[in-house]
């Protein structure tokens, strides 16, 4: 049995979801839909996709569903990044309506202004990326030309999220503790890998 799934997303906690849940519900309301679940997530768009429930989302969708959102950004942290979602939902028959920019997308449906607006924001999104890097370049340029010493000295430690942690981490060592558990049953954040890294250029004490 088909499903419809509303995904709201905040930047911060201290946002409120409520806004855009009544969104959802007033547009379902007026098209005498039924949604079934709220994934709801209070995370910025420069968390992972795993961080933002997105990989979660394309598991419980099946063909059929529908996904609800009130604007693209709620999706991705670039234009690129939401394109590509949208198409792999589509692909796997999933219909996808954003709200606030009157589209709907889906197998079957001749929707072409949504086709249109996609295609047109995939290409600003790669022509925002060709300027971006071009100006990126000719900055970089500029300051070579003036002298400028490009690049951290050598040997600069940057500040790591574990900094806040380094007494409790440098503790968990002493005691024996392996890195990967620190990571998921003491910190709650990081990898192993990321965890290993900040270990070794800080010099912690190991067991």
């Amino acid at each position: 049995m088909s499903q419809t799934i509303a995904y709201i997303r905040t930047s911060t906690l201290m946002q409120d979801v409520n806004h855009q849940r009544h969104e959802i519900l007033e547009f379902a309301n007026r098209q005498a839909w039924h949604v079934d679940d709220f994934m709801e997530v209070a995370r910025s768009s420069r968390h992972t996709s795993r961080q933002r429930r997105i990989e979660e989302l394309l598991q419980r969708l099946q063909p059929g569903d529908t996904l609800l959102v009130t604007e693209l950004s709620r999706l991705g942290r670039s234009t690129g990044e939401v394109i590509l979602l949208i198409n792999q939902l589509v692909d796997h028959g999933v219909t996808v309506i954003i709200i606030k920019q009157n589209l709907q997308l889906g197998q079957g449906l001749q929707n072409m202004t949504a086709k249109v607006m996609i295609t047109l924001l995939a290409l600003f999104a790669e022509i925002e990326r060709d300027f971006i890097s071009l100006r990126t370049k000719e900055a970089l340029a500029a300051k070579k030309a003036q002298g400028v010493i490009l690049g951290k000295p050598k040997g600069t430690i940057q500040s790591s999220m574990y900094d806040k942690d380094r007494d409790r981490i440098e503790e968990l060592l002493l005691l024996g503790v392996p890195q990967k558990q620190i990571v998921e049953r003491h910190l709650n954040y990081g990898t192993p890998k990321s965890l290993s890294y900040y270990i070794n250029t800080r010099g912690l004490a190991k067991p």
